[in-house]
């Protein structure tokens, strides 16, 4: 086959464009779409497939934990505001509704406002030397002291200890002529020697050093975080002006502390309010319900009288009573708190 011929095109000079008359034939130019970038479509497409298997990936993961909090949280709340309405014994269905007279037998009851009391005793107490008391371990075990590694592992130890233990171990040592007696007996003081979980005057009170010395070791320890936060230098700056170690301790390092004191004082509110665990085991809440809390008298109106109908009412008004402490709580005291976290993490 003999070979086309090329049809001779003119020259051009450099620099000069072609005139569309002197073209030797027209050139289509092909588009390959495979090198043209993702139009906007396409990139709005994408995104929402990524944000979509983001979220699927989120639920898959918070699947088995929020199943069992609504198992174990979410559903009792629901049932205990179902039977609150019934006068039940917890053996066969519920049918005999009473409405709200749960509730006005509650707050009838002299023995359920005694209770109420003992929580507020137990809350103001925890807040007046409980957590004092554990700030000071903190502040003296944040210095430069032998043996505080030791000491911090002593003090926490407490807490690590499961309450029934704690309970039947204090039990025995202030049981009349146990350890607590003899102890007193040889330093002198017997006169203060008294029956201290037999005795209505003083067995809250005898209650509450056990729940102190259980539990202060856990404040001890945020305290220790919240002061290891705070930057050596501020101190050092406020000591070269010529501050005591007191005004550096009020001015500088109570104030810089303040977000971890508030989050104790709140645990250590609600706390209070479901203390239940070392009372029961303790004293039963006697004697002549000296020492009852409101989850004590809702255990054995609940699972001693068969009185659940009543028992979940009394629950319910523990769990609004600790609602309107948290939602009180966040609203004015912790609102600082939490707006600061919230402005650093949008950052």
């Amino acid at each position: 086959m003999p070979p086309r011929p090329v049809r001779p095109t003119a020259s051009v000079p450099a620099g000069q464009a072609v005139p569309p008359s002197r073209l030797a034939e027209p050139v289509s130019v092909q588009v390959d779409k495979r090198r043209r970038g993702p139009g906007p479509r396409d990139r709005q497409r994408a995104r929402r497939s990524r944000v979509a298997r983001k979220w699927v990936a989120i639920g898959l993961f918070l699947l088995p934990a929020l199943a069992l909090y609504c198992l174990l949280v979410v559903a009792p709340i629901f049932q205990a505001f179902h039977y609150s309405g019934y006068k039940w014994n917890g053996l066969s269905s519920p049918t005999n509704f009473v409405g709200l007279d749960n509730f006005k037998r509650a707050f009838q009851d002299d023995v359920f406002r005694g209770a109420l009391k003992h929580n507020g005793i137990i809350i103001a107490l925890s807040l007046a030397v409980q957590l004092p008391f554990a700030l000071g371990i903190a502040w003296i075990l944040n210095q430069r002291l032998k043996g505080r590694a030791l000491l911090r592992v002593l003090f926490f130890a407490p807490f690590v200890l499961s309450e029934v233990v704690a309970a039947v171990v204090w039990s025995l040592m202030l049981q009349p002529k146990g350890l607590a007696d003899h102890t007193l007996d040889a330093a002198g003081l017997h006169s203060v020697i008294h029956d201290w979980l037999a005795d209505p005057s003083i067995v809250l009170y005898s209650v509450f050093i056990v729940v102190s010395w259980k539990y202060f070791g856990f404040h001890m320890v945020l305290y220790l975080a919240g002061l290891q936060q705070i930057p050596k230098e501020l101190e050092e700056a406020a000591a070269i002006d010529g501050a005591t170690t007191r005004q550096i301790f009020r001015y500088v390092t109570l104030p810089l502390l303040g977000p971890t004191i508030r989050i104790s004082v709140f645990l250590s509110i609600i706390g209070a309010i479901q203390l239940f665990d070392l009372v029961w085991v303790m004293t039963g809440g006697g004697p002549v319900d000296a020492s009852n809390t409101m989850a004590v008298y809702m255990i054995n109106h609940g699972f001693k009288r068969f009185e659940f109908g009543y028992a979940s009412a009394v629950a319910v008004i523990m769990l609004m009573i600790s609602l309107v402490i948290a939602l009180t709580y966040q609203r004015f005291v912790l609102r600082r708190d939490i707006q600061g976290a919230l402005t650093t993490q949008g950052r």
